[in-house]
């Protein structure tokens, strides 16, 4: 069975479920406390109400010990030293309050600030919006060094207004989608790293999934996953992180889980009702 029967063959009919199938105790005994007593020696109620006493108290002994330390001295001793505790210290930068034509801008002049940058333009430029002229033009701008924006644009131009290219996709040749489907193509990031930090330039690996295809009973192009890493060669221009080259390369690639994919609705709804991330580091 070749890859593309595997990803047509039933792939909008599951419900989205996860099978999960809980462990069975020994002898038939249900494991969450459901056993077969009756083949067991029996206890008699008295005994068995002291047990359950008795561990109920030491329960609530052990929390109040465990919760004991603040207020007044301890019986052991006036001296007893309250424990130290201290909040979980927060990583990274806060998420960037500023953005242009929808897209996080203003990142810190940082390895995080760059790494950040890296994933959320990451983001935009694997978005449904590269695909219509207005809103591409406004991200390449956003995204890539002004040199680098005006030599990409003509080229981006020809690639996603190709008739061969769209069709490819299932898409229209004006570049919306079928009649009753939604186009859908998304990036979400996973990790990223810093392989180079130098100041005014950065290199950036992104490592991420991808969505893309199109949500329709009727589709021939029905949404994938796809994993890919990327490397982004970031500048300092005008006061935030700018784009100046990029490389892709396949994976890593997980191995997929035993789940049925969601029914074409099931997904639409899902692009519909879920919106994206402004992601930092």
């Amino acid at each position: 069975m070749s890859l593309d029967d595997e990803r047509n063959d039933g792939l909008f009919g599951g419900s989205g479920e996860t099978r999960t199938r809980l462990p069975e105790g020994e002898g038939g005994d249900d494991v969450y406390g459901g056993a077969r007593r009756s083949a067991r020696p029996g206890r008699s109620s008295s005994r068995s109400l002291v047990t359950v006493v008795g561990v109920v108290v030491l329960l609530i002994a052990a929390i109040a010990f465990a919760n004991r330390g603040g207020g007044e001295d301890s019986a052991a001793g006036g001296d007893a030293k309250k424990p130290a505790g201290s909040a979980t210290a927060p990583s990274g930068e806060k998420p960037v309050g500023g953005k242009t034509e929808g897209i996080a801008t203003g990142f810190a002049k940082t390895e995080q600030g760059a790494q950040s940058a890296a994933a959320n333009y990451a983001v935009a430029l694997g978005s449904a919006e590269m695909f219509d002229k207005a809103k591409r033009d406004a991200i390449v701008n956003t995204v890539y060094t002004p040199n680098e924006a005006r030599k990409r644009q003509p080229t981006l131009d020809k690639v996603y207004s190709g008739k061969d290219f769209l069709a490819r996709i299932g898409l229209n040749p004006d570049g919306t989608p079928p009649k009753d489907t939604k186009f859908v193509s998304r990036i979400i990031p996973v990790g990223t790293q810093a392989k180079k930090f130098s100041g005014d330039s950065a290199s950036v690996e992104i490592w991420y999934s991808s969505l893309f295809g199109l949500a329709g009973e009727s589709t021939t192009n029905p949404v994938s996953e796809s994993w890919y890493t990327n490397t982004y060669e970031l500048q300092w221009v005008d006061g935030d992180w700018k784009v100046a080259d990029f490389r892709q390369k396949d994976g890593p690639v997980p191995v997929g889980r035993d789940q049925r994919a969601s029914t074409a609705d099931d997904m639409a709804e899902a692009v519909e009702q879920f919106g994206g991330f402004t992601y930092a580091r």
